[in-house]
């Protein structure tokens, strides 16, 4: 059985999208977390995930952590939505391309822009990863074209919670708003919430 390590609306509330996404069965353990935004909640014991952060993700026992990683293991484990390429596909090394980005360059690139310590390389990297992912939008609907991925889950949910993170283009606007409309998105919304 899955059970998805989860504190209400943080990072792992895109894995709850993405478990609706894929019809998967799960449970949720809810746990704290302490939270340097607001300097409130603290580590919660139950919580397996080395550093006592969400998301985690427990199959059977088996620990994954880190986003990327959760995204890839489910897409996997559960072919069938096409919510993430399989190895043959020609969208797989794409979809692998735009995981490891999200976690190797946004993310880093707006963590450095939200704590206002950007140096030039570090405007350089962000203005670069602003013109790839602009200009790949302005081409197609989704990351990898006409398909709608587990990548494009990881990245609309920095806009979700941060919007203002990312330069105020239209097609960013757009792309949140194709997602927002998907009825997996409202169902893990609703759960999130309980």
């Amino acid at each position: 059985m899955l059970t998805l390590v989860h504190a209400p609306r943080s990072r792992s509330t895109r894995f709850l999208w993405l478990l609706e996404e894929l019809g998967a069965p799960y449970e949720v353990m809810t746990v704290d977390v302490y939270r340097s935004n607001t300097r409130t909640g603290a580590r919660d014991p139950r919580n397996p995930h080395p550093h006592g952060q969400v998301p985690a993700l427990l199959d059977d026992g088996v620990l994954i952590t880190e986003s990327a990683a959760i995204a890839l293991y489910l897409t996997d484990k559960f072919p069938a939505n096409g919510l993430g390429p399989t190895v043959g596909d020609p969208l797989r090394g794409p979809y692998l391309s735009w995981l490891a980005y999200y976690a190797g360059v946004l993310e880093p690139a707006v963590v450095n822009l939200w704590k206002q310590r950007q140096d030039d390389e570090d405007k350089a990297m962000y203005q670069a990863m602003d013109d790839r992912l602009r200009t790949t939008l302005e081409a197609s609907p989704w990351l990898l074209g006409d398909t709608f991925s587990a990548a494009d889950m990881l990245f609309v949910s920095l806009l979700q919670f941060a919007r203002q993170m990312l330069p105020p283009h239209a097609v960013y606007d757009d792309w949140l708003a194709r997602a927002n409309a998907r009825p997996a998105l409202a169902r893990a919304l609703a759960r999130d919430d309980a």
